[in-house]
């Protein structure tokens, strides 16, 4: 037992608990064949964050958001998901047990859409929600008329995606991605395909999806003003390899690489 100043001071030195990220990648390697893509990359993700992935075409970019999306598994290394393991090389009951579990926890928003040019807009978004949580028809189709409305887009649900702009297809992908209610939306050039005006929107869109429901976002983009945008931190990719890593605007203004200052200063930049 401890009493007067030896209690006190035992309090004041107590340890903080250690809070996992919600989502990371631990010395992460992806081979394809004899091709090596990703060389032991870290990554972690905080809940309510943002991180982007920036780099030239070839350095992995896609293929580790791929792995942290589930979608590919890694050769060595593994993804944690609140510090749990859903995905290694070695899949063994208790990891698969694990993936299945957190996989709708996970949201893609890919480049070109990737929805179902046979559905409409309405049964593109509510197919998610079915499959990955088992929801009835009807729950997911009340579900789905809130989120069109979110996204501006309640008279179209019966339209076809060929009937649709490229900005309306992505508010759609997004719609979808989201239906699930996801606590991660991986994003592969959410807004390279659009036209500044409607990349804007799309923008506000997710700008307005993490306020209101806490999401976490992990993003490619070669556009810098996405990334100064949207960003908490940045990870620089070259070659398979993270060369450089953190906060946003420390990495813009004070950028520790020279490969980084060449990469901020070549990339496009979003008026």
């Amino acid at each position: 037992r401890l009493s007067g100043a030896s209690a006190v001071m035992s309090l004041s030195i107590s340890p903080t608990p250690c809070i996992e990220p919600l989502l990371a990648a631990q010395a992460v390697v992806k081979r394809f064949g004899a091709n090596t893509v990703l060389h032991g990359v870290d990554l972690t993700l905080a809940s309510g964050e943002s991180t982007c992935i920036i780099g030239p075409s070839g350095s992995g970019k896609t293929t580790l958001l791929r792995c942290m999306a589930l979608l590919e598994t890694p050769s060595d290394g593994r993804i944690l998901m609140d510090g749990v393991a859903v995905a290694q090389a070695d899949l063994s009951p208790a990891v698969r047990a694990a993936a299945r579990k957190v996989r709708p926890e996970i949201g893609m928003v890919f480049q070109q859409f990737n929805l179902w040019p046979h559905m409409t807009v309405l049964q593109n978004i509510i197919e998610a929600p079915m499959r990955a949580r088992g929801v009835s028809r009807d729950e997911a189709i009340a579900a789905a008329e809130i989120l069109l409305e979110k996204v501006g887009l309640a008279a179209k649900r019966d339209s076809y995606p060929a009937r649709l702009s490229g900005g309306q297809q992505q508010r759609v992908a997004i719609a979808r991605a989201i239906a699930p209610r996801p606590d991660i939306l991986v994003c592969d050039e959410p807004v390279s395909s659009l036209d500044v005006s409607v990349q804007a929107q799309v923008l506000d869109l997710l700008d307005e999806l993490q306020r209101s429901r806490g999401l976490s976002y992990l993003f490619i983009t070669h556009d810098l003003g996405v990334v100064r945008h949207m960003s908490d931190e940045v990870l620089v990719m070259r070659h398979g390899r993270v060369v450089e890593s953190g906060a946003t605007e420390s990495v813009f203004t004070t950028p520790q690489q020279q490969y980084t200052r060449e990469l901020i200063a070549a990339a496009p930049r979003l008026p």
